[in-house]
């Protein structure tokens, strides 16, 4: 066989073996792709995920809860007095220092306004409390309205208590009440999500 047969060869061989092996990567993408995609969310999932809420007819002191992502959302309008024993509260005295708020990066500190919204482009008053109503303790629903110890709220299931930002104070709930993903939109409506 001569050097020129010998290099035909090598590059047929070349050949075939690059095309095989596109083919098979080809084959297995189109094999693979409906799985991959099947774990994505449904349309109505995806659509399900923010949800606005219409707060125009709350009043300083009241609260409101909506059903988002199978939860129960406290939506509270907080008066100044709720606000300023709040803002009292030395994050050291605290069960769970940690603000859990998934608006905020980290683990920030438990304070107040790390646990609140305020209108953009307002002074940050924290008049707005939008949280999980969920106990951390095994995942009742507290009372509200000024419910417990620290007028904030009470689990009925195990004595726990909330103060009026949703930090546990006292009671076996281990965490603080999770701040989901929401922000303010306008002064009548907040987004969840």
């Amino acid at each position: 066989m001569s050097h020129a047969d010998d290099q035909h060869q090598s590059s047929r061989r070349d050949f075939l073996y690059y095309a095989t092996a596109g083919t098979g990567v080809v084959v297995t993408g189109m094999a693979v792709w409906p799985l991959v995609n099947s774990m994505n969310p449904s349309a109505d999932t995806r659509a399900a995920s923010t949800q606005r809420v219409d707060v125009s007819g709350l009043t300083e002191g009241s609260q409101l809860t909506v059903l988002f992502l199978g939860k129960p959302i406290f939506i509270r309008r907080r008066t100044a007095e709720e606000i300023e024993e709040a803002r009292a509260v030395d994050v050291s005295e605290l069960v769970d220092p940690v603000s859990r708020n998934a608006n905020l990066d980290g683990e920030t500190e438990a304070t107040d306004a790390n646990r609140t919204l305020s209108l953009e482009g307002t002074e940050d008053t924290g008049e707005w409390l939008v949280m999980q109503g969920v106990c951390t303790h095994l995942g009742c629903v507290p009372l509200g309205d000024g419910a417990g110890d620290f007028n904030g709220w009470f689990c009925p299931c195990h004595g726990s208590h909330y103060d009026s930002c949703g930090r546990i104070r006292r009671g076996p709930a281990p965490e603080n009440l999770p701040i989901p993903v929401a922000s303010i939109v306008d002064e009548f409506t907040i987004l969840l999500g």
